[in-house]
């Protein structure tokens, strides 16, 4: 079996030209309206000869190089051709999709969310840019004119230092989601944190995703804290199109 170290941005290329990639979806669940599934994060999964490679293996490695604009155009063509017409028929849904920054400001999401028929449907995708990179000048532009037009822009992996306060008062995203490793210190904190939470539920009305959420301790400290939307597994598994879909009619 090949090792971490084969994986490289050439092997990731391949790997998308060999349909070896697909997605699962993770239900986001709304906190404060009784556990109502409202929508869900489209997760990349690789299917590597026998075994299945987390995104946390590969997606790091394309960071910054072209093959990153690559995987999230096949993202979205597979998206539309698994849920589109499903959104079309279940508008107050939301399908998250991970962007990276370096290829906003090009043209190239415009292109492949209008080359995959999913325009009509922009306004149910949540961008979700991650704060490991911030755009530059031009992607900068690209991200203000977003927020203008009233689509769904997250800020992902926010773990509340001095640092993400800074960066959403100068460029404030409607949605921010907490990271997971915050949410798994929650339990048995001096309140702090919580705190925290609490104010940024508040700051320039964000709406706030809780990742990794597993007990149901976790899930009453950030209701109180005022977190609207949560995702993890005390709710379900990252689930197939079809499984996603049926996991919402009961929801």
């Amino acid at each position: 079996m090949a090792g971490p170290g084969d994986i490289t941005p050439g092997a990731v290329h391949d790997a998308i030209l060999r349909k070896e990639l697909f997605l699962e979806y993770q239900p986001t669940i709304a906190l404060q309206e009784g556990g109502r599934c409202v929508g869900c994060e489209a997760l990349v999964r690789w299917r590597r000869g026998a075994h299945v490679v987390h995104p946390m293996d590969f997606v790091p490695v394309i960071e910054e190089t072209p093959v990153s604009g690559l995987l999230t155009y096949w993202v979205i063509d597979t998206v539309a051709r698994e849920l589109g017409d499903w959104l079309r028929g279940h508008p107050d849904v939301h399908v998250g999709i991970n962007v990276p920054p370096e290829i906003l400001g090009r043209g190239g999401l415009e292109y492949a969310v209008r080359k995959a028929n999913f325009a009509d449907v922009c306004k149910q995708i949540i961008l979700e840019i991650t704060e490991r990179g911030f755009p530059d000048r031009l992607g900068l532009e690209e991200l203000r004119g977003l927020i203008r037009e009233h689509r769904l822009v997250a800020m992902d992996d926010v773990n509340l230092d001095e640092s993400n306060f800074i960066v959403l008062s100068r460029q404030p995203v409607p949605i921010i989601k907490l990271d997971r490793e915050l949410v798994e210190e929650l339990t048995g904190s001096d309140g702090r944190k919580l705190g925290q939470i609490s104010a940024f539920t508040r700051f320039q009305g964000h709406y706030v995703v809780a990742e990794g959420v597993e007990t149901r301790e976790q899930e009453r400290l950030l209701r109180d804290a005022g977190v609207q939307f949560a995702q993890g597994w005390l709710y379900s598994k990252s689930l197939s199109a079809g499984d996603f879909r049926a996991f919402y009619a009961s929801r």
